[in-house]
Formats: structure tokens, C-alpha cells, sequence
């Protein structure tokens, strides 16, 4: 099957030293570029952290200090990066909540403009979990028929990653799904536009999920004493929550989204 493309879609894998988003940093990334015409291009790099890899993160993924000593750093090697991912959508697994958050920190930390908008994102993982509820391997082995060799490295991952979108798109091809309000539709289909659809469950204003859009589409917070609350509303009543915010351990895309609806605010 070839996968319908109006646009490339690369498929990117990060390995890192930790899961906090705001404070950790990428090890390694794999990304398979998927072109409309059924080209592929693979770029894999490691990446010296600045930091050290804690030892539970080595024994995940198998990278220690001695191995990234010598490469590049993010900030040298971002331009690249990039130039490769050019006007592609992203996709991955468990993307949205993990590898394309750690990523805009990344780029956004190196000062290089890596623009969002406009890009389709598909996390595989909300197809598998949603349709079939479970890993990457277990994915690997009920779509795909086969065991998950070498599983965390990056280029493994993501290129069973790809494989496992592919055999999903062909068994739920006429396939409908109920979602929580009864609403029916036949959702996974060879189309990006409709598989962005699906795969962001939550309507985040920023990647973390600290900020999301309600039903009505306004921009509310997702946690705190102002959860469920305008975040215009809330900055023009309590105008030091966004110094807290901004002086607080969240990540740098939040605090930029933060800043941009603080203006719109105040501008209105």
C-alpha cells in the first residue's frame, strides 16, 4: 500500500534523557521522510545532550555519555534537521505528547524558527490505542504479523512505526468507531487531513497540554485553580498568574503560546 500524500510526512523517533519535556534533552533522532511520489529519505543522528544521560534512561534505549561525546550538539545541528523536515506533516508514535514537544524545546532552545502551522500531525498511537487499546511492539506484532527486532532504536522504531500506520489504514479502511458522545464515522483513512483528525484526541492549545481549546473553541487552562477558565479572562483579572507561569517550570512552547494569548488579551 502507498500511503496518500498531498504533502511529505516524516516519521521521526527521539530518543532522550528523561520524559520531562521542559528539562530533558534528545540523545538521538531517526526521521523517515515520506515523499508523495513513494520516495523515501532517512536521516539519524545522535546528538550530545550538554547534560548526562541518567543511567535508567541508557538502559532503555542503550546510549551512555561515551557514545554521544563526540557528536554534535542540538543547536549546531538543528539548521539541518530543519532543512530535512522542510513542509512536512510529523507523525510517530506517542508523537503528540512526547517527541514532538521535546523537539520544538529543542529547536525553540537553538533560536532556529521551526514553524508549526499549517503542519498535519498523526500519532499511530491514539489510532492503535483508540481502535485496538496497547506498545510499539505489541502494535508491530497485531498489525504486522511479526516480532519488533532491536526495539528503541530510533531507526527500528520508526520504521516499524510506518509499517504499523500502513496495516492500520488497510484494516480499518471501512471500519466505524463510536467516540465518546455517540458520534459515529469511519475515521482511519488513507488520507492525512482525516488521520490528524483522529489522532488528536485532546484539542491542545500547546503541546504539553497545559492549555486547550474548550467547546466553544476559546483557549482555557487545563490544570490548576483556573482549570476550565479563558486564559484571556484570567491574565486580564490576575495579570502576575502569567509572571508565575512565565517564571515556572514549563516548557518553552507553552510559554510562547502564553505570551501570544496575553497580547491577544490585551490587545482586544
Amino acid at each position: 500500500m502507498k500511503l496518500n500524500l498531498k504533502n511529505p510526512i516524516a516519521f521521526f523517533d527521539i530518543e532522550s534523557t528523561g520524559v520531562n519535556v521542559a528539562a530533558d534533552r534528545i540523545v538521538e533522532i531517526s526521521v523517515l521522510k515520506i515523499n508523495p511520489d513513494g520516495t523515501e529519505q532517512v536521516l539519524t543522528k545522535r546528538i550530545n545532550p550538554e547534560m548526562p544521560i541518567p543511567a535508567e534512561a541508557s538502559a532503555i534505549h542503550g546510549l551512555y555519555d561515551k557514545d554521544i561525546a563526540h557528536e554534535q550538539t542540538f543547536k549546531v545541528f538543528a539548521p539541518v534537521l530543519a532543512r530535512f523536515f522542510d513542509n512536512s506533516d510529523l507523525a510517530g508514535y506517542n508523537s503528540n505528547k512526547f517527541d514532538i514537544p521535546i523537539l520544538m524545546e529543542e529547536f525553540l532552545r537553538a533560536g532556529v524558527e521551526f514553524d508549526m502551522n499549517n503542519r498535519r500531525f498523526v500519532d499511530v498511537q491514539n489510532i492503535f490505542h483508540q481502535m485496538e487499546q496497547r506498545t510499539l511492539k505489541a502494535a508491530y506484532k497485531f498489525y504486522c504479523g511479526r516480532e519488533l527486532e532491536n526495539a528503541h532504536s530510533a531507526e527500528a522504531d520508526i520504521r516499524a512505526t510506518y509499517e504499523v500506520l500502513l496495516a492500520q489504514i488497510d484494516k480499518y479502511k471501512d471500519v466505524e468507531y463510536t467516540d465518546r458522545k455517540g458520534n459515529k464515522s469511519v475515521p482511519v483513512q488513507n488520507d492525512v487531513d482525516a488521520l490528524h483528525q483522529f489522532t488528536n484526541v485532546q484539542r491542545n492549545v500547546d503541546f504539553a497540554g497545559t492549555l486547550v481549546f474548550n467547546e466553544k473553541g476559546v483557549e482555557v487552562f487545563n490544570f490548576g485553580k483556573h482549570k476550565g477558565k479563558p486564559v484571556a479572562e484570567v491574565f486580564r483579572s490576575e495579570p502576575s498568574y502569567y509572571d508565575w507561569m512565565m517564571n515556572g517550570v514549563f516548557p518553552l512552547y507553552t510559554k510562547k503560546k502564553l505570551t501570544e494569548l496575553r497580547l491577544r488579551a490585551f490587545n482586544m
